[in-house]
C-alpha cells in the first residue's frame, strides 16, 4: 500500500462511519516516514489534553518545584474561568471512583497523575491543573517546542463550554507531545520512562490498540465527548522501533461507530508501517 492509498483508505473509513472530520498525524521511528491528513486542524481536545497536564507535572518535578510524593488535598469544588461560578465533577461520570472516595483527605501527586491518565479521572485532572496553573503548563509546552496544544480550563467547566471556551489540540500537536516521550532532550531519561509507563497502563483500549496484533503495546491517551473521539499514542510493535499515531475525529452526537473507525484507521496505519 502506498501512502496515497493509505490516505484514501483512511478517508473512506471516515465516510463509512459518517464522520464530519477525520485527521491524522504519524511518525515512524523505524523508517523515518511521517504523514498527515489535516494534521493542523484544531479540535476540541477532550481528554487528550491530560497528556499536556502530565507533561507539565513531570517537568515541574524535574525542576524541583514540586515532588511527585507531595500530598494534595482532594476536594470537589472548582471555579469556572467563564464567570466565577462553582462547579463539581459528577462522581457517576468520572473514570476513577478512588479519587472521589478520598475527598476530604489527601493523595500523592503521583497517584493523581495515574488516575488522570490510566482511568481518565476528571477530578484528578482538575486538581492537578489547579495546582500547576494553565500558564505554567503553557510555559512547559512552549519550552518543549510543542505547538498545536491550547490549554485554557479544567474539564466539565460547563459555563465556559457554553461560551465556547475550550481546550483545543491538533493531531500534529498530539504527535509532538508523544515525541517528547520518545526523544532525548527535553526530559531526563527517567522522567520519559515514567511518563511512558503511566501511558502504557491506559485502561481504555477500544481505539488505537483494539485491532492491533497481540504483543503490540500502546502508550496512549483517549479523548471522547459527544461529538469527538480521539486517540493518540506510541505503538510498540515487537522487534522494531515504535511509531507515533494520533487520530482525531468529529461527528454528529448520534454517530455510532466513531471508536470503531479510529480502531480501523489504527490497524491500517499499523499494516502500512509493518508490512
Amino acid at each position: 500500500m502506498t501512502e496515497h492509498q493509505l490516505k484514501e483508505r483512511i478517508q473512506e473509513i471516515g465516510r463509512e462511519a459518517s464522520l464530519r472530520a477525520v485527521a491524522v498525524a504519524t511518525h515512524d521511528y523505524e523508517s523515518g516516514l511521517s504523514f498527515e491528513i489535516d494534521g493542523d486542524r484544531w479540535f476540541h481536545a477532550a481528554s487528550v489534553i491530560k497528556v499536556a497536564i502530565l507533561l507539565g507535572l513531570l517537568k515541574n518535578a524535574e525542576d524541583n518545584t514540586l515532588r511527585l510524593d507531595d500530598p494534595l488535598h482532594v476536594r470537589n469544588r472548582f471555579v469556572s474561568i467563564a464567570d466565577g461560578s462553582i462547579f463539581r465533577i459528577d462522581r457517576d461520570r468520572d473514570g476513577d471512583a478512588e479519587c472521589h472516595r478520598r475527598i476530604g483527605r489527601t493523595m500523592h501527586l503521583s497517584e493523581l497523575a495515574r488516575a488522570m491518565i490510566v482511568r481518565s479521572s476528571n477530578l484528578a485532572t482538575n486538581l492537578l491543573l489547579d495546582l500547576l496553573g494553565a500558564a505554567n503548563i503553557k510555559r512547559v509546552l512552549s519550552e518543549a517546542g510543542i505547538r498545536g496544544v491550547r490549554i485554557i480550563r479544567g474539564v466539565e467547566d460547563e459555563a465556559a463550554f457554553q461560551r465556547g471556551i475550550i481546550n483545543e489540540m491538533t493531531p500534529a500537536g498530539a504527535q509532538q507531545l508523544f515525541r517528547i516521550v520518545c526523544e532525548e532532550g527535553f526530559l531526563r531519561e527517567d522522567t520519559r520512562r515514567l511518563m511512558r509507563e503511566i501511558l502504557l497502563a491506559q485502561e481504555f483500549n477500544s481505539m488505537i490498540p483494539a485491532r492491533l496484533p497481540s504483543g503490540v503495546k500502546v502508550a496512549h491517551k483517549t479523548g471522547e465527548i459527544s461529538t469527538h473521539s480521539h486517540d493518540a499514542g506510541i505503538v510498540y510493535p515487537p522487534d522494531r522501533k515504535p511509531y507515533i499515531v494520533s487520530v482525531f475525529t468529529e461527528s454528529d452526537p448520534d454517530a455510532d461507530f466513531r471508536a470503531k473507525a479510529v480502531a480501523k484507521i489504527s490497524a491500517e496505519i499499523h499494516s502500512f508501517y509493518t508490512t
